[in-house]
């Protein structure tokens, strides 16, 4: 039996858009106790979907046509006050980003109880209790202490956890999760992923899943909507859709995911060393609510080198340290100890005034290239800093910016515009040209691609590959994503708990993994225990 039913869906969007409608005669059913996945790029529709399923539309956008059944009753005609008691109750959503979905001033608890109070559901007592309940339910430990916790106290997979949490409260007939797991690392993506199946066929509710990932796909789904500029190009059994896929875009989305089978390898015979980093260690004063009073060792006597054209994976979990490490190598902070060399500088305890003119042998590109753009300056100028602050002349810079705007595959016109009028690959491919106006000898890539569609993260790491070719760039390159260091890395050192417990070639880390928690993290890659059997993601099309 539907649980839902939407029928000949099409929302319009102003007329000053890029196109006509954001939806286009969108039909699609989700059955009781089954998970349909809706896959497709940025832009494509999912989320506007599911923002249409809980009467969340902006106001600029309209539904022009069709229908969208909850259990029979359409959705699109009920009024404001009537769609307050369906959310929640009977349909509820997982967001993609939890801190910023949850009350930074609320204490877990208060959140969940809040989900009872706004549908004058159970008297005061019970709902301390079945907030306890939910909050057990989700697999966080100690239930009392989480409950008394703001969401800043928490990881990000815990904060996820209580967004499930919230979601399961008036145990609702259908919850949408809008890309519940990008941002988290394999193995609490893993828990997630597990954690959302299990409660599914425990409370036999339906589940309307958004993602990209076709790894996520391959673990979960029951059946396939393929959207592509707001029109469902494709729909069928996962098994069908992923194996068998019919439609051209389907088959170009599928083959731009990241298989685990490395590339051969390159030959870097001769290659002189770029990088250096010797027993770098960074210690913090534990914060949190598990954390408080101790001390984290972020960094323990990490060690590894670079050669010149060698790109060096740094994988591992949230909180395992790799993103430190990376700020340290860069003395974005200060590590405790240890030596960074540069070629055959060292840059390890340099002041300040000393390092600025070493900085531009060494820079680095963002995992949100947004934040980290000046949106007041036009990327022309962003780009041209840089070697502007290292005493080239003005003109000159922004000449090299219009020539780095062409190399990153941009037209050298767009310097004149600002960073909010760019795609996230495109602001992305930006961040690459600013990272590059200093002709730096190594890069630090901090997850880079993390939150693009596997399409446009196709085409940012053939552009590094391409770069690196070209340049002779040596690239740290933090991630963690085992595919995308797949494709990307020459060596793979993992990282947990501050310490690199395995440094290997790529696929001799793939073929053999010698440490327990690297075949942990395989064994989490979402799709992985299926190449081959359900979602060949290595094999052709």
């Amino acid at each position: 039996m539907a649980v839902l039913e939407v029928d000949g869906l099409t929302l319009a969007l102003p007329t000053s858009g890029d196109r006509a409608s954001a939806i286009q005669n969108l039909s699609l059913t989700v059955e009781r106790g089954e998970t349909l996945c809706v896959v497709g790029e940025s832009g494509s529709g999912k989320s506007m979907t599911a923002l249409a399923v809980m009467g969340l539309l902006p106001r600029t956008v309209q539904a022009t046509a069709g229908t969208i059944r909850l259990d029979g009753r359409d959705l699109l005609k009920l009024s404001e006050r009537e769609m307050r008691d369906v959310r929640g109750r009977e349909v509820s959503m997982i967001f993609q980003e939890p801190m910023t979905s949850l009350n930074p001033v609320m204490r877990v608890s208060d959140q969940i109880v809040e989900a009872f109070e706004a549908h004058g559901a159970l008297d005061a007592r019970r709902r301390r209790d079945r907030t306890r309940e939910l909050i057990a339910e989700v697999g966080l430990p100690d239930p009392e202490a989480i409950a008394r916790a703001y969401p800043h106290e928490l990881s990000g997979g815990q904060r996820q956890r209580v967004m499930i949490a919230m979601a399961l409260a008036m145990e609702p007939k259908l919850i949408i999760a809008d890309e519940p797991t990008t941002a988290l690392d394999v193995t609490t993506q893993a828990q997630i992923l597990r954690l959302l199946d299990g409660l599914r066929k425990k409370h036999g509710t339906a589940v309307l899943f958004i993602t990209h990932d076709f790894g996520v796909v391959s673990e979960i789904a029951d059946r396939v909507a393929v959207l592509q500029h707001g029109i469902c190009v494709e729909t069928g059994r996962a098994e069908d859709v992923l194996r068998r896929p019919q439609h051209d875009y389907t088959k170009r989305l599928l083959a731009a995911v990241p298989s685990l089978i490395p590339p051969p390898p390159k030959d870097l015979r001769g290659a002189a060393r770029a990088f250096d980093v010797s027993g770098l260690s960074k210690t913090y004063k534990g914060r949190g609510l598990f954390r408080r009073g101790r001390e984290v060792k972020a960094a323990d006597d990490v060690s590894f080198a670079i050669q010149r054209g060698e790109t060096l994976g740094l994988v591992g979990e949230s909180g395992s340290g790799k993103s430190t490490v990376g700020r340290c190598v860069m003395r974005l902070i200060e590590p405790d100890s240890g030596s960074i060399k540069v070629g055959d500088v060292s840059i390890g305890g340099l002041s300040q005034r000393q390092l600025r003119p070493l900085r531009r042998r060494i820079q680095m590109v963002f995992q949100d290239p947004f934040a980290s753009l000046n949106p007041r300056r036009t990327v022309g100028r962003i780009i041209a800093e840089g070697p502007i602050a290292q005493g080239v002349p003005k003109a000159e810079a922004m000449a090299k910016a219009r020539t780095l705007l062409d190399l990153v595959g941009l037209r050298a016109e767009v310097a004149s515009r600002f960073p909010h009028e760019f795609s996230g690959g495109q602001r992305q491919r930006i961040g690459i040209a600013r990272a590059l106006a200093l002709d730096p000898e190594v890069l630090v890539a901090d997850e880079p691609v993390s939150a693009l569609d596997v399409s446009v993260q196709a085409q940012i790491l053939a552009l590094m590959q391409d770069l690196q070719k070209r340049l002779g760039l040596a690239i740290l390159f933090v991630t963690h994503d085992l595919r995308v260091a797949a494709q990307m890395c020459d060596r793979i050192a993992v990282m947990q708990k501050g310490r690199i417990v395995e440094l290997q070639p790529t696929a001799a880390l793939f073929r053999d993994p010698q440490h327990a928690y690297t075949r942990a993290l395989l064994a989490s890659v979402p799709g992985g225990a299926n190449v081959g059997a359900r979602l060949d993601l290595a094999g052709p099309l």
